[in-house]
């Protein structure tokens, strides 16, 4: 993309778009995202409803991934990703998971991104649930495609589902595997106590001690939630150069508590934000991040602009970690994702 003042005859314009005085900005950036969760939208699971996060996995989650097929992968990204074009946003970090067609499904995604046309960083959730390091290949085998080709719409991250489900051998393999290939990992942790018990139960450790045992973080990573961190771990997000995505409306709809992001943000964490499959609309995310930070520290004054600089500004810094192509920014060298959202405002500017 080429900004500014441009010379005459420099370049031959196939299209001109008159922009007719609205907002030309860079196309946004969704985290932390699951496109197959689609087809849970209006989805009622049988039987009493759950009252925790675990039965929410047991109930739906982990019932919904393993009933879909191949079919089912490709229209539920097509569904999200074609809503995501209409709200802005060019870029999405997916986790995906479908045991039951897994092999090939980050094709199956890849290939919608292609038809639409945005830009898609992939992962497939590995975990002990069906099978005991179900799927790393999965990961490993879409992980050397993106590396060769010539393209880089596409990226990879090695995707993992969250400690409470991974165990000690699997971890060690998918921090094998994914060191070897010099690609960055996408986990969530602490997003409910069930994950910090089950880990300290089983390994006596809190759940960033246990990922830094592995060799798990660094400036690659993308630890998603964290709500329950406690301060050490903050720190040793911002020490490692760790990135942390927020999912404000995902936790409230899973009845969840609030993720410390001013807490972190003060201490220098790397925070992003993602809509974790509610949807794929990111200025509402980012309006429901400030509302839900002011109602938990019942403080009018915080949190919006901390929301849309994380919206625009640590979203991009993420995203051009995980891309070889920059984006995010109007400015000569980044991808030219460029978005004209139809604002007129209230009041004269």
């Amino acid at each position: 993309m080429d900004v500014g003042k441009i010379p005459e005859g420099k370049y031959t314009a196939d299209k001109t778009i008159d922009a007719n005085g609205n907002v030309v900005m860079p196309g946004l950036i969704n985290a932390h995202h699951h496109l197959y969760s689609t087809f849970a939208r209006g989805f009622s699971p049988p039987g009493e409803p759950a009252t925790n996060f675990q039965e929410i996995l047991e109930k739906l989650w982990w019932k919904l991934d393993l009933a879909l097929n191949e079919e089912d992968v490709y229209y539920s990204a097509l569904i999200a990703i074609m809503h995501a074009a209409r709200a802005g946003c060019t870029t999405i970090i997916d986790h995906h998971a479908s045991p039951s067609c897994a092999d090939g499904s980050l094709d199956l995604i890849e290939e919608v991104f292609r038809e639409v046309g945005l830009s898609g960083c992939l992962c497939y959730e590995v975990s002990d649930r069906n099978k005991k390091g179900e799927r790393i290949e999965e990961n490993e085998r879409f992980a050397k495609k993106c590396e060769a080709s010539d393209d880089h719409q596409m990226s990879a991250l090695f995707g993992m589902h969250a400690l409470m489900t991974l165990g000690t051998e699997t971890l060690e393999r998918c921090a094998d595997v994914g060191h070897g290939l010099g690609i960055g990992f996408h986990v969530h942790v602490a997003e409910s106590e069930d994950d910090l018990q089950v880990t300290f139960k089983k390994y006596q450790r809190r759940v960033m001690d246990r990922f830094l045992e592995f060799g798990l973080l660094g400036e690659k990573p993308i630890f998603v939630h964290g709500i329950h961190f406690e301060a050490r771990e903050m720190d040793l997000l911002k020490s490692s150069d760790s990135m942390l995505v927020n999912n404000p409306e995902s936790n409230m709809n899973n009845g969840l508590s609030v993720t410390p992001i001013l807490e972190m943000l003060q201490r220098g964490v790397t925070v992003g934000l993602g809509t974790d499959g509610m949807s794929s609309h990111m200025i509402s995310q980012a309006r429901a991040m400030y509302l839900l930070q002011r109602t938990y520290r019942r403080d009018p004054r915080v949190a919006f602009v901390e929301s849309a600089e994380i919206l625009l500004k640590n979203n991009r810094k993420i995203c051009n970690r995980v891309f070889k192509e920059p984006r995010g920014l109007l400015e000569r060298g980044y991808l030219a994702d460029i978005i004209i959202p139809e604002y007129v405002p209230f009041t004269p500017p």
